[in-house]
């Protein structure tokens, strides 16, 4: 009995929370083309290849809550006779999963998206891009991980057949998403970073319950509240070889806001400085169910930068008042990121 209402209320609460939050990466720079279409193509060189994992409440489960996404974007260059700035075009495809072991409850995306990067001055040190973004969704449960009071056998187990009505397990949706970014980087020297992003323009329906044959909004209607993002990010340079990296990125849905901020600094090392350690850390203030705001996790991240090759990890503490929910709510991401004909430190958006 205790295990039956365990699962129920978990997938339950992980339901309504599912419909209310959204993905999230704490390496957000990392997993560009989930952040904002408009960094689809934003950097110096023809392709870029990332992959992020996260990995968190490994200690609240029983197997852990899993997200992976992998990315490929690729830059094109828009050169106009009469110009003498250099446009891009950036056309990518995103892969993203994420699963809860106990239940089987996942949710996988394929994604396209392309941009235009117009440079606004001849040195091409600003530019302003515009992206959309079109993804396909599946969600799924696994029925077979969920035990309901009647299949008790009354002795030593849940064997019996249920008598529940339960939905489909598994549907599709299609989802869209459209971005703005501004970067200003000349080489060497201070630079900005900032860009806004709207998903789900059209508030897909992700119910399970939901009669999508008879279109009924009636039967088990929940649609999925946009997502508006909007991040913040400065390179500063300290001395020859160091640079300050200030990052923030907030992400509004429905009555919940989300916010990271910190600052990483790039230490760069060998003979021409083209390698580099990042050493940062964040804070994750949140609301709280009383819509208030609370710093919910801090945050550690390190990186390396080995020529056109950036890997990162992170590592989110929970800083819960709950001691139970602290130690459970614990994450931590990996992330690789490369950078295909990268032969230039100027940038249109934050390695990290």
């Amino acid at each position: 009995m205790k295990k039956q209402h365990i699962l129920i209320s978990f997938f339950l609460c992980f339901t309504l929370i599912s419909i209310a939050q959204d993905k999230h990466f704490t390496q957000n720079f990392a997993a560009p083309l989930v952040l904002n279409p408009a960094l689809t193509g934003g950097f110096e060189g023809r392709y870029r290849f990332s992959l992020i994992y996260r990995d968190q409440w490994r200690q609240a489960l029983t197997q852990p809550y899993n997200t992976f996404a992998a990315g490929l974007d690729l830059r094109f260059p828009v050169n106009y006779l009469s110009a003498k700035t250099e446009d891009g075009f950036g056309v990518g495809m995103n892969f993203y999963t994420d699963r809860v072991g106990d239940i089987g409850f996942s949710t996988t995306e394929l994604a396209f998206s392309s941009a235009y990067h117009k440079s606004l001055d001849e040195r091409n040190n600003q530019y302003l891009s515009l992206g959309v973004q079109l993804g396909l969704n599946q969600r799924n449960i696994t029925y077979e991980g969920l035990n309901f009071e009647d299949e008790f056998n009354g002795s030593n187990g849940f064997t019996g057949v249920t008598n529940e009505l339960l939905p489909p397990n598994n549907f599709a949706f299609s989802d869209f998403a459209v971005g703005l970014n501004y970067s200003y980087a000349p080489k060497k020297a201070f630079g900005l970073f900032a860009g806004v992003a709207m998903h789900h323009i059209f508030q897909p329906q992700i119910s399970f319950y939901y009669d999508r044959k008879d279109n009924d909004p009636e039967a088990g209607s929940a649609t999925l509240d946009r997502r508006y993002t909007g991040h913040l990010s400065m390179q500063i340079p300290l001395t020859q070889r160091v640079t300050l990296l200030p990052r923030a990125v907030a992400m509004a849905q429905g009555p919940h806001l989300q916010v990271n901020a910190g600052a990483n600094l790039r230490l760069a090392v060998g003979a021409y400085g083209g390698s580099a350690v990042h050493v940062g850390g964040w804070a994750r203030p949140a609301t709280n169910a009383d819509n208030g705001f609370d710093v919910v996790a801090a945050i550690l991240m390190v990186g390396f930068e080995i020529d056109n090759v950036l890997f990162g990890f992170s590592y989110d503490a929970a800083t819960s008042s709950i001691p139970n929910i602290r130690q459970g709510q614990n994450a931590f991401e990996i992330s690789i990121t490369y950078l295909g004909n990268y032969n230039s430190e100027t940038i249109l958006c934050p390695k990290f």
